[in-house]
């Protein structure tokens, strides 16, 4: 069932505060202290003062599950030998917790950070009220815009070469609202939530993404000719923030329609901006076609917090302490999280390393036709980076 919101959200002092409360200047100072979140399905939160340590950038590490713990280590191996300026405080979530008490901890360290790398984190409980690990630290984070790259490897053989997409995703509402009941016995209703707020935010987040880098087209993925309310509203907003970047074309196409598109001719898009379900679908899609889960690094993105992790959300549990997982994607959020941090030197020295290793050298995991080891993999990596 479609919901279509339109609220306007009141953003109410901290009553603890009286003196801050009764300042004429509190509106202004409000968000540096209380967060109200624009999704009705988001905790209102309170900002902690970000921690700084002389220089040096402390950073949460959630490894999740799977092969995510071992290609952490390869990325805390790597950061020791670049002498990388970031201290990384490590949080492990147990996915088979019928709470949220590990989660709202790993929360608090972000939120304490600003920042965080991560692994995909399980959620194996399937009590109604746990709700998955990965959507809570979005949705408490309020990081709403979902960022993933997918550009070709030229040393990983494709079907297609030389593609250069970004995806942009809602990353907070849609099906991901984690609103069900069941009615009467037998019949469950899940909403879809898309909020005009919210999707006006992720609408200007993509176009200013593009005018930024120099991109020329944005394309609204949507299925609005099913779901006239709530994926209306959202290709309606996507048309009315275009007027406002000419310069920018923008076209839209129907999601099953897309998907197809992007199987037989991915070149025609440059800028993809889609709802939370559409965006997970589409991106595994492309991954798909550019080699795999074991490459590409994501972005999550809100007005206060950002997480790396790798570009497809599957935890690797079959492969994982085997010595053959591809740690390139987790390698390559870590180089997204150097530049997010400022630290260019460090994430160009490493883009560099893996570039050669992968494109030239070709030194590559089973998964994308290469006959080495992870630790190999990581090696080379090392060793270029040695060599310049």
């Amino acid at each position: 069932m479609a919901l279509r919101l339109f609220s306007k959200v009141r953003v109410i002092p901290d009553l603890r505060n009286a003196a801050f409360a009764s300042s004429a200047a509190a509106p202004a100072e409000l968000s540096d202290f209380d967060m109200q979140h624009k999704s009705p399905v988001i905790r209102k939160q309170q900002l902690i003062p970000k921690a700084h340590y002389g220089g040096r950038h402390a950073v949460t590490m959630l490894p999740g599950g799977g092969i995510g713990p071992e290609c952490m280590g390869y990325v805390r191996d790597i950061f020791r030998y670049i002498g990388a300026p970031v201290d990384f405080e490590v949080v492990d979530i147990d996915p088979t917790m019928d709470n949220d008490d590990d989660v709202q901890y790993a929360i608090t360290t972000i939120k304490r950070n600003g920042v965080g790398l991560k692994g995909n984190i399980e959620t194996k409980s399937e009590a109604a009220y746990v709700t998955s690990r990965n959507v809570a630290l979005r949705n408490e984070l309020d990081m709403y815009a979902y960022v993933l790259h997918c550009k070709s490897f030229i040393g990983v053989p494709t079907r297609h070469k030389d593609i250069d997409i970004h995806i942009i995703r809602q990353n907070t509402e849609g099906e991901y609202a984690m609103l069900e009941h069941e009615s009467v016995r037998g019949v469950v209703e899940s909403m879809k939530v898309v909020t005009a707020s919210n999707s006006e935010r992720v609408a200007r987040f993509a176009f200013e993404f593009a005018k930024k880098n120099g991109r020329k087209k944005v394309t609204t993925v949507h299925k609005a000719n099913i779901m006239k309310l709530s994926d209306g509203l959202f290709l309606e907003t996507s048309r009315r923030m275009a007027e406002e970047y000419p310069e920018i074309e923008h076209n839209d196409m129907i999601i099953d329609n897309c998907c197809m598109q992007l199987v037989a001719k991915p070149h025609q898009f440059d800028v993809m901006l889609m709802t939370n379900l559409y965006g997970s679908i589409v991106s595994n899609v492309v991954c798909g076609l550019l080699g795999g889960a074991g490459l590409l690094s994501g972005r999550n993105y809100g007005d206060h917090y950002a997480v790396f992790e790798p570009g497809t959300r599957n935890t690797g549990t079959a492969i994982a302490g085997k010595n053959i997982a591809n740690p390139i994607a987790m390698i390559n959020a870590s180089i997204d999280m150097l530049e997010h941090l400022g630290h260019h030197f460090h994430a160009g020295l490493l883009r560099r390393a893996v570039n050669k290793t992968v494109n030239i050298d070709r030194v590559l995991t089973p998964d994308v036709g290469g006959s080495n080891s992870s630790s190999e993999v990581v090696d080379s990596i090392i060793g270029n980076i040695g060599k310049s």
